[in-house]
């Protein structure tokens, strides 16, 4: 008997729904037996299925956050090691911000969302501190540039899957 769908192959396996012939490559595995994709219906979760609307509210939600945190970055006055505990919060902040504005769902979409919002947050952060030195110090930094990894990673980290 062949495949269904690969009709080059010969199988002995069915549905255990529509007793359809199919393979091992199209087989899907149930928790109440083999498959075919069609009966097998896979869908995604809930909290994975993004509307664009979401996507258009977590952006803008999150690159307005982000600015404004990356404007108060500017004129907190530590440095050092301590600006990694900073951008942690703007990255927590961010992260959690863009998940309430998608209604708490995740994805891949949604982290590149608040992975270029934290890279907002340090633009802003380093054109307003460009002001009083020079426009490459400013964006070229060591330790705000660790600072901002550890704080988009921060803010993925939130949107990732549990």
């Amino acid at each position: 008997m062949r495949c269904a769908l690969h009709h080059n192959i010969e199988t002995e396996l069915r549905c255990g729904k529509c007793d359809q012939p199919i393979c091992p490559k199209c087989v899907v595995q149930t928790p109440v037996g083999a498959r075919c994709p069609k009966c097998a219906a896979l869908k995604k979760l809930p909290v994975f299925e993004i509307s664009t609307i979401f996507y258009i509210r977590a952006a803008a939600a999150g690159l307005a956050t982000a600015a404004a945190l990356g404007a108060i970055w500017n004129f907190i006055p530590l440095s050092g090691f301590l600006v990694f505990f900073i951008t942690l919060g703007i990255g927590y902040a961010v992260g959690e911000v863009v998940s309430i504005a998608a209604n708490r769902k995740r994805g891949p979409g949604l982290q590149a969302i608040a992975g270029v919002s934290m890279a907002v947050s340090y633009v802003v952060r380093s054109l307003l501190e460009a002001r009083d030195t020079s426009l490459y110090h400013a964006f070229v930094d060591m330790w705000a540039l660790i600072a901002l990894a550890l704080g988009i990673v921060m803010a993925v980290s939130l949107l990732r899957r549990n």
